[in-house]
Parts: C-alpha cells; sequence; structure tokens
C-alpha cells in the first residue's frame, strides 16, 4: 500500500524561493531525489571511494540478532527507505507486526516497498511518500494499531540537517514514534579529510552528475532556465563546521530565471546542494540528549568509521526499567 503526502508545488516553490535568499543559496536536500537523482544516488553507493554504504550494511546483517533483541517488539517505521535494503536483514531477525516506509521519491519509494514485500510476504508493508521532517503523525492503518514504534534513520541521513535542524528532526520523530519508542540511527563518523573528500567527488562523475541532476528537476518542475555548462561541481571538507559541503558553482557572472523570480549569480558563487555533517559519538550523544533521546546501546565497525546508535526517550517508562 502507498500513501503519497508529497508537497505540493505550492509549498515546493515557497522552499526554492526561501532557500535561493539565503547566503550562501542552499535549496532542501529531499529535491535531489527525484526518480533520476535517486538512481544516481544508488550509483555512488556503489563506487569504491563512498564506503559508507556497505559498512552499514555489512554492520547490519552481522549484528542483525543483537539489534533485534535491543528493539524489541513493534512495527518498524523507516525516515528515508531509498531502496529499503538495509532494513531487510533486520526485518528477518526482529519480524516486527508491520513495516512502514517514508521516503520523498514516489517512484523509488513504490518498486523498494513491491520487492521487500516479496523478501517478506508475510509482513504488512505501508509505504508513504513524504517530507518525513515534516510528518507530524502516521496514516491509520490496522497493521499499525495497538504496537510500540521502533524507529530505523540508516545512512547517516541526519547529516544533511545543520546541529538546529538534526535537533528539530530528532523532536519530530520522538513526537511522531510516540512515547517509549526506540530509534535506531546509522551515523558517518569524522576521518580523514582526503577520505571524506574522495568520497562526494568519486572517479567514475556519479557524485557531480546526482548535483546537476538538481538543475534539470529545477528546470522541469519550477520553471528554471539553468545552464549545466554554466556551473562546475564541488565538495569540500568544512573542518571548522565538521561537514561535507557540496555545491554547484557558478563559472560566471549570470542571472537564472526560477519559481518566477530572477535569481543574480557572482562568478564563483555557490548553491549549496546539501551538507553532510560528520558526528563523533560523544558529539551526537550531545545533540540527542538536547531532544529528548539518550543512548541505550552503540555498535560500530572495527575500524570506526561508522556507528549505529540505539535511542530511547530520556523521558520514558521503559528507558527507567532498563538496567
Amino acid at each position: 500500500m502507498l500513501i503519497d503526502l508529497h508537497p505540493q508545488p505550492a509549498d515546493m516553490t515557497r522552499l526554492v524561493i526561501e532557500g535561493m535568499g539565503r547566503s550562501p543559496k542552499q535549496l532542501p536536500a529531499w529535491l535531489l531525489y527525484d526518480a533520476e537523482g535517486s538512481r544516481l544516488f544508488e550509483a555512488i553507493c556503489e563506487q569504491p571511494e563512498y564506503g559508507l554504504t556497505r559498512t552499514e550494511t555489512a554492520l547490519l546483517e552481522a549484528r542483525a540478532p543483537e539489534l533485534a533483541a535491543a528493539l524489541g517488539p513493534g512495527v518498524v517505521v523507516e525516515f528515508g527507505a531509498g531502496n529499503a535494503r538495509k532494513v531487510s536483514p533486520l526485518i528477518s531477525a526482529l519480524r516486527p507486526a508491520a513495516y512502514v516506509a517514508l521516503d520523498i521519491s514516489a517512484d523509488h519509494l513504490a518498486p523498494a516497498c513491491q520487492a521487500l514485500q516479496r523478501r517478506h510476504p508475510d509482513l504488512p508493508v505501508l509505504g508513504i511518500c513524504c517530507d518525513y521532517s515534516l510528518l507530524e503523525q502516521l496514516p491509520g492503518h490496522p497493521a499499525l494499531e495497538g504496537h510500540g514504534r521502533l524507529g530505523f534513520y540508516p545512512g547517516s541521513s541526519i547529516g544533511n540537517f545543520d546541529p538546529a535542524g538534526a535537533q528539530a528532526l530528532l523532536r519530530q520523530f520522538h513526537r511522531l514514534l510516540g512515547t517509549g519508542s526506540r530509534l535506531l540511527i546509522g551515523i558517518d563518523q569524522p576521518k580523514a579529510k582526503e577520505r571524506l573528500e574522495a568520497a562526494y567527488n568519486d572517479a567514475a562523475g556519479w557524485s557531480e552528475a546526482f548535483a546537476r541532476n538538481l538543475l534539470t528537476r529545477l528546470n522541469r518542475d519550477l520553471g528554471g532556465d539553468f545552464q549545466s555548462a554554466d556551473f562546475g561541481y564541488r565538495a569540500w571538507w568544512d573542518a571548522e563546521r565538521g561537514r561535507i559541503a557540496m555545491a554547484l558553482v557558478s563559472q560566471r557572472e549570470l542571472e537564472v530565471q526560477l519559481a518566477g523570480r530572477y535569481w543574480p549569480f557572482a562568478a564563483g558563487e555557490p548553491l549549496i546542494t546539501e551538507y553532510s555533517y560528520k558526528y563523533a559519538p560523544e558529539a551526537f550523544l550531545a545533540l540527542a540528549a538536547t531532544a529528548g533521546w539518550q543512548g541505550a546501546a552503540q555498535w560500530s565497525d572495527p575500524a570506526g568509521d561508522f556507528a549505529l546508535h540505539l535511542l530511547v526517550q530520556a523521558d520514558s517508562e521503559q528507558h527507567r526499567s532498563d538496567p
């Protein structure tokens, strides 16, 4: 079953106008994930420089029984489900009451849910196309009634939000999942600058194609007249802020039309397509605590590149009863 709550064109226009008015210009990262953008992102995940997906998948497969035991029974709600492949070993070990996939791309979400349903034919599967950062409640469905909710947020996608935005998102998850819920979240950890920059500047050019596809979407959906040749692609590590910045950079002084307005670009001016913040365990747990979550367990790969954190609501009876 698929429910479409994708933001309406008017909402997209408002968000784009707000983003283009920032300094530097920055658009919501979810705009990258139309059908083509989702396909390109999957290709990025297969590149040798981009180890995040392989490391997280291996960790989930190796530790699935432990993760399932720590999470306990309930309904799994996955934020930013993508192709819904990472959750499969967790579902096999956990045998949840139902699975809910939240993602911004309906074209990508429908086949992902169908494939997951084939792998787990007895599992009730519900797909919701939405901006999960704004979703206030899950739609009513019989399979969700009477069960606790277990959040699953893989891929270190919380890194696309600045710290204030990440705090707000974790508070949103707190409300959406409800009292006594748990959240399993993947976090990419800081590492050498050379490794980080290579991961977002892969030699095959998939990361650049992913960013450039944003211009295609803006032209198609919001009346833009961007010329891809007018922009270069750059990704760099900002050590002071602990983040990778990815941008399309104007190659000359120019003006573009978008969302019914004209926007000037200076030569060398960036249009930020996304950020990717990296958190050491202590820093992430401190951030989570400001949003009402507390760390209950943590799993990491041997190199310490990536961590899965199990969070519990700090004010829940379930947490106070934990040993």
